[in-house]
């Protein structure tokens, strides 16, 4: 599976880290990737999801089974 969002398809980015002396080295900017259990056309799949998608609530969380006893 590829280092990517399955909502927003957020992926890493190539960018520079610059020095104190300003020099710039090649570098990867990457998204803040969670695994959560979501509920996507009724069936509950464990996904990969950036925590933008996490806050802003574009997954749905499956319900919690109650203990009967």
């Amino acid at each position: 599976m590829s280092y990517k969002c399955d909502i927003c398809g957020k992926k890493p980015v190539a960018g520079f880290s610059y020095s104190h002396s300003n020099r710039a080295s090649k570098r990867l900017f990457k998204p803040n990737l969670q695994k959560q259990k979501v509920q996507l056309n009724g069936l509950v799949q464990s996904v990969k999801l950036c925590t933008t998608c996490i806050k802003s609530g574009k997954s749905v969380r499956p319900l919690k089974h109650s203990k009967k006893g």
